[in-house]
């Protein structure tokens, strides 16, 4: 039996795609928004595509905003963006 892959829909394209090939943005318990690569941190997760076009698109249409109900403060923005360009390991 084939075991069963999980998706996930990414905020800036909206497509489904596995969960292993989008970065996690979490939002934990304490309110703190952070890029979870490993898919482990506690807390309310969202995905995007590892991809600048998505975020961006994200971005645009509020849907960190969204799928967190918090208003996400622009350094966020800014630190997604750079380790997603810099390719951080979490």
């Amino acid at each position: 039996m084939e075991k069963k892959i999980p998706l996930r829909q990414c905020l800036g394209c909206r497509e489904m795609k596995p969960k292993k090939e989008l970065i996690r943005v979490v939002r934990s318990p304490e309110g703190e928004i952070s890029l979870d690569f490993k898919g482990k941190a506690s807390g309310r997760g969202a995905y995007v595509c590892p991809d600048s076009a998505c975020l961006k698109k994200a971005i645009k249409a509020r849907a960190l905003e969204k799928a967190f109900s918090t208003a996400i403060p622009p350094e966020i923005y800014d630190k997604l963006q750079a380790e997603m360009e810099g390719g951080g390991d979490g």
